[in-house]
């Protein structure tokens, strides 16, 4: 039977500059908005954290959180 990635997420590892693909899938999910980020458009994350972003204002929004500001 042949598996499609299509509509499935996707665990990844974030590292600097990139990620590593630790199971298949087509997207990740926004930790702070829950949108579906296309692997292909995925830019903003926090290593610390382990988080995928949709934008570099949320990805701004969740380091001030963490922060405590």
């Amino acid at each position: 039977m042949l598996m499609s990635n299509r509509d499935r997420p996707a665990r990844l590892h974030y590292m600097a500059y990139s990620f590593r693909v630790l199971q298949t899938g087509d997207h990740v999910v926004c930790a702070v908005s829950g949108r579906k980020i296309p692997l292909d458009d995925l830019r903003y994350w926090s290593i610390a954290r382990q988080e995928p972003y949709a934008s570099a204002e949320i990805s701004a929004q969740a380091e001030l959180k963490a922060r405590g500001l």
